[in-house]
């Protein structure tokens, strides 16, 4: 008993020393531009958290954007939009770039701003004057003119969907340059100007004979377009079989409204659309996107589509690996986790919290590996008996019921340590706010003293912290047997594939983004 104290006591001195002070107010380790520049990107919502309001989240990503390299810059950009599938903070960063490597970032353009809805956010962020400038400058005015005019008319159809900016405001910001008399209808029509009819694309034409009462048959354009236009259930069960996935996932309860479930075939083919992988696959979807749909889902939907988006859970996180060795998955489940996971919003918080995705990515992980030790914790760690047969979001569900208290982010490595358990991984998803060890003492923070027990019993043990709000510290020091990481998007799940199993260099998760080819 003497040795293993003085052990523990000497393990506490050799911690390293805390560098930064979180959110919070308790130690806690900076990080390194780049990996500060890739957490904020990832997890940034724009939306404001727990501990910060918008406007500093979103000083902080461009301090951060500043103090890069702007081929990192670049590289952050196009990982963070083709990986970790965010719009906001990627054209943000492009927006920087714009005026940091003009060449630079007319190349990555197009990988960033893959959506109209993307385009009108980089439009809205230059104009903001939070980058530097209130007009788009001749470069980003000739990248915008030459997406607009190489778009698909559905792409068009579908970026007039929005506003502040709207699609035609943005239009007649730039004045593209119509190459051909069907593009030049087209742009008229969506700014408000006369425009040859004859000239419109079909699909517009079908939308104005459609609204006219000179066809009765539904087209095929956005169901925003549709909704204030009084059609019959048949019209609207048309709009379901034609619908894309995200949209029939958005608008199940506006379907159901409508009469479009009542209709002969049409819950099935719906259902059958949410749970078919390549459909999600297409789709990116996020599983907290299928959690946001399952907790608004009316009570009157049919139960058929209610499993079908259960199914489609299971399939959006099924590249999550079996881990070798033992493994156990910490969630925080403490008060600062009842934020809202995408920031608060005017008139558009979402109603999944942090701790619905530390849920989530808990039982994702004990799905596939059914021996996994779940530990939630807040000041302490919270029993809860989970089932890994269990669907991942009934046991989501469980996890989230726990929420409340402060942060301790050392109660589980402590919690394994009592009972003399060091697994092989440790996973946290956390907000990495922790302050209620912060009393405990020592030059590091808590969690890397418990840490170091822990390697003690197990020197090839790994850990690795989801972080999943834009803070910009970490509570373990970042080396070979610790991975930081930032997101809630399914490449994670890769990612921790990768590190468990040696395959992820020194640099980890930064040396990953650096690899991206720009």
């Amino acid at each position: 008993m003497a040795n293993k104290s003085l052990f523990a006591s000497l393990a506490g001195r050799l911690v390293q020393r805390a560098t930064a002070t979180n959110a919070a107010g308790a130690k806690a380790y900076a990080y390194g531009a780049e990996h500060k520049l890739a957490q904020l990107a990832m997890t940034g919502t724009f939306g404001g958290g727990f501990y910060q309001g918008a406007q500093a989240e979103v000083s902080a990503l461009l301090d951060a954007a500043m103090a890069v390299d702007p081929v990192f810059l670049a590289q952050t950009a196009v990982h963070v939009r083709e990986k970790g599938h965010m719009k906001d903070t990627p054209a943000l960063l492009l927006a920087v770039l714009s005026a940091r490597d003009p060449a630079l970032f007319a190349q990555i353009f197009g990988r960033v701003v893959t959506s109209g809805k993307v385009l009108r956010g980089f439009v809205q962020i230059l104009r903001s004057g939070q980058t530097g400038r209130k007009s788009l400058g001749s470069r980003p005015k000739a990248m915008v003119q030459r997406w607009l005019n190489a778009a698909t008319d559905a792409q068009l159809l579908a970026a007039s969907v929005g506003n502040d900016p709207s699609l035609a405001d943005v239009i007649r910001m730039v004045h593209p340059r119509p190459e051909t008399a069907e593009r030049a209808a087209f742009y008229a029509w969506i700014i408000g100007r006369p425009a040859d009819t004859a000239a419109l694309p079909r699909v517009v034409q079908d939308l104005l004979a459609f609204r006219a009462g000179v066809s009765g048959v539904v087209p095929d354009v956005p169901f925003q377009m549709l909704a204030d236009l009084a059609l019959t259930s048949d019209q609207w069960a048309d709009v379901a079989r034609k619908g894309s996935w995200q949209m029939l996932r958005q608008g199940l309860n506006m379907l159901d409204r409508k009469g479009a479930f009542a209709q002969p075939g049409v819950v099935d083919h719906v259902a059958g659309v949410l749970r078919d992988p390549g459909r999600i696959r297409a789709a990116k979807a996020l599983p907290y996107q299928l959690l946001a749909t399952l907790n608004a889902l009316s009570p009157d939907v049919d139960a058929k589509l209610r499993d079908a988006l259960h199914d489609a859970m299971e399939i959006s996180v099924a590249n999550v690996p079996v881990l070798r060795g033992s493994v156990a998955v910490c969630p925080d489940v403490s008060g600062s986790m009842s934020s809202p996971v995408t920031g608060y919003r005017p008139g558009a918080t979402s109603v999944v919290r942090c701790l619905d995705v530390a849920g989530l990515v808990a039982a994702a992980v004990l799905r596939s590996n059914p021996k996994a030790r779940v530990l939630p914790f807040e000041v302490r760690v919270r029993q809860t008996r989970l089932e890994a047969r269990d669907t991942i979001l009934t046991n989501a569900a469980k996890l989230a019921a726990l929420g409340g208290g402060g942060t301790n982010c050392s109660a589980p490595l402590a919690a394994l340590n009592a009972a003399g358990l060091a697994p092989d991984l440790v996973i946290f998803v956390s907000d990495n706010q922790s302050w209620v060890d912060d009393r405990q003492g020592g030059q590091g923070t808590a969690m890397m003293a418990e840490w170091a027990k822990l390697k003690s019993c197990n020197p090839a043990a790994k850990l690795v912290c989801i972080d999943i709000q834009p803070y910009g510290t970490a509570q373990a020091a970042e080396r070979n047997d610790v991975l930081n990481i930032g997101g809630f998007s399914d490449q994670v799940f890769d990612q921790i594939a990768d590190f468990a199993a040696g395959r992820m260099g020194p640099d980890h998760w930064v040396g990953e983004i650096a690899a991206v080819e720009v």
